[in-house]
């Protein structure tokens, strides 16, 4: 029962990637094969999930909300509230905070609301915000990244114009897991933010350590052009209960509200909600997520990098690295080793992104890693 089952797993997600699914795009999990779950051989590296599990206090929260699931969320006086306990961890106000289920469902309505003239971005960098302009008929204009995989703020500087009317930056990056420096990205800010809006998305700034970890929120008050995307997804393991949020200046989000952004806390369910506002409360939690991840992402580097792997330094749940004159589709051959990733070409090689699981997963990816790469 167990083998055909394994079997019926790697079979019908073989059959998703005929279907147009794709393992090639390295920051971009709405292309993933959806047909992936847990089971006792595959090892699920592909979508920078938290595999340590939400919160106890979250799973709490959800069982005692499960007797409201039959009433909306205004209807439900303890979650009155919900909105304004994100803003107050965030340290700003609830006229500065738009509900969203997830952070992508944020990143595809503000695609949509700045479609009017261009949107500049990196290159590689998420695809949720940039492929929806795409589809839409905005015009993208995408500034690779430095040889080190960082963005390169001069050029993307350059870049805006007078039609120019957002830009994207993914900080911490993915897929490449580096940072810009704070005050660089202050100063960026600051000045783009005085020609059009200026986005980031912080999806995974809880990684970070001290002195890298600030918000850009920070700047909102002063900068009525600058909006922080965040999600619940990453450090508080809440992928599948899809609770994000976009912050900005007051006059900035009552601009944007009225256009896509009306109803959308009405899209996150109770369960969600109360589960978020548990999940701010779980500090311990949060941390130890921190401190597992920094360990099994250590050990992977220090891996791959004894392996003559170029790996660039992560700040995130995930690795990027590039792959050592390797012939065929490398995430389509980890695949039948029943390991999923993400791998592409891009101008100067091939590269991988892999996701920091738990250590025991970490280790059966490097042991498969040096079978694959004898030395």
């Amino acid at each position: 029962m167990v083998t055909n089952r394994r079997q019926w797993l790697k079979q019908s997600s073989f059959a998703a990637l005929g279907l147009g699914f794709s393992l090639k795009s390295l920051a971009g999990e709405d292309y993933l094969p959806k047909s992936f779950g847990s089971d006792e051989d595959l090892i699920n590296l592909g979508s920078n999930e938290n595999p340590y599990g939400i919160s106890p206090k979250a799973k709490q929260a959800i069982l005692d909300m499960m007797g409201e699931t039959n009433r909306y969320q205004f209807n439900i006086a303890s979650l009155q509230s919900f909105k304004k306990t994100i803003a107050e961890h965030n340290a700003v106000s609830a006229e500065q905070v738009m509900i969203t289920a997830g952070s992508g469902d944020g990143l595809n309505l503000l695609a949509r609301h700045f479609s009017k003239g261009n949107i500049v971005t990196a290159n590689p960098t998420f695809g949720v915000l940039p492929n929806t302009a795409k589809k839409i008929g905005t015009s993208v204009i995408e500034i690779p990244l430095t040889y080190d995989k960082v963005h390169d703020l001069d050029a993307m500087q350059k870049a805006i114009n007078a039609e120019t009317s957002l830009v994207y930056i993914c900080n911490p990056a993915n897929p490449s897991s580096t940072i810009i420096k704070k005050e660089a990205l202050k100063n960026f800010c600051t000045e783009a933010a005085k020609k059009t809006v200026v986005l980031i998305d912080e999806a995974y700034v809880d990684f970070l350590d001290d002195p890298e970890q600030e918000s850009m929120v920070g700047l909102i008050e002063k900068n009525p052009n600058v909006l922080v995307i965040k999600t619940f997804s990453k450090i508080h393991a809440m992928a599948g209960l899809r609770i994000g949020f976009v912050t900005g200046h007051a006059l900035l989000i009552r601009k944007i509200e009225p256009d896509y952004f009306q109803n959308t806390q009405l899209t996150v369910s109770v369960l969600s909600a109360n589960a978020a506002m548990a999940s701010l409360t779980d500090k311990e939690h949060c941390l130890q997520s921190k401190l597992k991840n920094a360990a099994a992402r250590k050990y992977t580097y220090d891996e791959l990098a004894k392996m003559k792997f170029r790996c660039i330094p992560s700040y995130t749940n995930f690795l990027f690295f590039k792959l050592n004159n390797y012939n065929g589709d490398f995430a389509n051959d980890m695949l039948k080793k029943n390991i999923l990733l993400r791998s592409t070409d891009y101008n100067d090689g091939k590269w991988c992104r892999v996701s920091v699981g738990a250590m025991e997963e970490m280790k059966q990816f490097i042991a498969v890693m040096k079978k694959t790469f004898p030395s």
